[in-house]
C-alpha cells in the first residue's frame, strides 16, 4: 500500500491530501530515508512523522487495505 493512503487508513494523518504534501515536503521518512508518497508501505517499517510540536515515531505491524475508527490502531505499535 502507498504511505499517504497507508497514513490516512490508520488515521496518523486525517487527509490523503496532507499525507501527500507531507512527503513532498521531507517531513516523513521511513527505517531513517526521506520517502515519497509512492513508497510501498511493508510490515516491519519505521514511520517517522515530523509534523507538528512533537514528531511521532510508530513501527508498522499490519497492512489493510480498510480501517474502522476503533480498530485503525491496531496497525502500529507508537515507539515515541
Amino acid at each position: 500500500m502507498r504511505l499517504d493512503k497507508y497514513l490516512k487508513v490508520t488515521r496518523l494523518i486525517k487527509r490523503r491530501t496532507v499525507a501527500n504534501e507531507a512527503c513532498d515536503a521531507g517531513k516523513i521518512t521511513v527505517n531513517g530515508k526521506v520517502a515519497r508518497a509512492s513508497y510501498d508501505v511493508k510490515t516491519d517499517d519505521v514511520i517517522e512523522i515530523a509534523i507538528g510540536a512533537r514528531p511521532l515515531k510508530v513501527r508498522v505491524t499490519n497492512v489493510t487495505e480498510y480501517a474502522t475508527k476503533e480498530n485503525a490502531a491496531d496497525n502500529y505499535i507508537v515507539i515515541e
